[in-house]
């Protein structure tokens, strides 16, 4: 029986995610609800290839969330166990999806979840320690799937890229394309949160998740010397752009996308109008909606009284 484009499980599924267009201000949807699928995908496929894990296999990480929840997706859907050191700073709401996927999620040190997930895999027989930010087999995702989907739904028209970055694949692997492919043409630009110190000192610290470096990554490594320019963004625009997002387009993200979309359109006033400038929206605000959408929680972090009147009607959650 033909199935026409029908796709093969959910990492058939990942990828060729629409480019939407903001018609206030300019998403990808992928089954695990991220863009961390993406390098999940790659990195487990890498892994495959090489032979370094086998049917019935262990694969264990060390995440904030999104890369852990991306794995757990991939492991159901190809059959192994999947054990995810996370810090228990992480919103309840990814915990929960960690373990209902199925997913070991042990708390210990957050200060040492990544080396504590290295070590694990390297006690077990048949297990991979996927090493998110620094197994480039995650920026090469984004080169030869990411960047290609945004060149093809821009017909090669594109000023600039720019994101943020938790592992630096993302921005790596479609800036690499883009630059590339355009002959040098596309500007591509970091967005960095509070906290982070990859191109700027180091200042404050994020209510973002899972991006905001203190190093460059061996992903970042790959790319960071062809960076073009870098954007701080505080808090206080990413919060008002989130409740706009909601408000305006319909759009239900989480902070470090609308962060992204800070960015962009900082960028494309600096380029000048009729600019083209692409971002991610990484995943959607259901996995953070107990804090971002807390009156609460946002009095508590000084971002309540920034939010616009009538937006705030938005902040239903105690």
């Amino acid at each position: 029986m033909g199935l026409g484009t029908a796709v093969e499980g959910f990492t058939g599924s990942v990828g060729n995610t629409p480019l939407i267009y903001l018609k206030t201000l300019p998403k990808f949807q992928n089954p695990g609800g991220s863009i961390k699928d993406r390098a999940a995908v790659g990195v487990i496929r890498d892994a495959e290839e090489k032979g370094r894990i086998r049917a019935g296999g262990t694969v264990v990480e060390g995440t904030a969330g999104n890369t852990g929840i991306g794995l757990a997706h991939v492991c159901r859907s190809r059959g192994y166990r999947c054990v995810i050191f996370m810090p228990d700073t992480q919103s309840q709401e990814k915990i929960d999806l960690l373990r209902m996927l199925g997913a070991e999620s042990p708390f210990e040190n957050p200060q040492n979840y990544n080396h504590q997930a290295r070590e694990y895999a390297a006690n077990l027989d048949n297990a991979i320690w996927t090493d998110q930010f620094d197994n480039t087999a995650n920026a090469n995702a984004h080169y030869v799937a990411t960047g290609p989907e945004i060149w093809e739904q821009v017909n090669g028209k594109i000023d600039a890229f720019i994101c943020s970055t938790g592992t630096g694949g993302t921005l790596a692997g479609v800036g690499k394309f883009l630059k590339e492919k355009s002959g040098g043409k596309t500007q591509v630009w970091l967005a960095d949160p509070p906290g982070q110190c990859v191109l700027v000192e180091r200042t404050g610290s994020s209510i973002t998740e899972g991006i905001g470096q203190g190093r460059v990554t061996n992903n970042l490594a790959t790319f960071v010397n062809d960076l073009d320019g870098g954007l701080r963004i505080p808090d206080e625009k990413t919060i008002v752009m989130l409740y706009r997002l909601l408000d305006g387009e319909g759009i239900y993200v989480g902070a470090s996308s609308a962060l992204n979309v800070v960015a962009a359109v900082e960028l494309a006033q600096k380029l000048g109008k009729g600019s083209t400038v692409v971002t991610v929206l990484c995943d959607g605000a259901y996995r953070y909606q107990s804090r971002l959408f807390s009156k609460a929680w946002l009095q508590s972090k000084g971002l309540y009284d920034v939010i616009p009147q009538h937006l705030k009607k938005y902040a239903i959650l105690d």
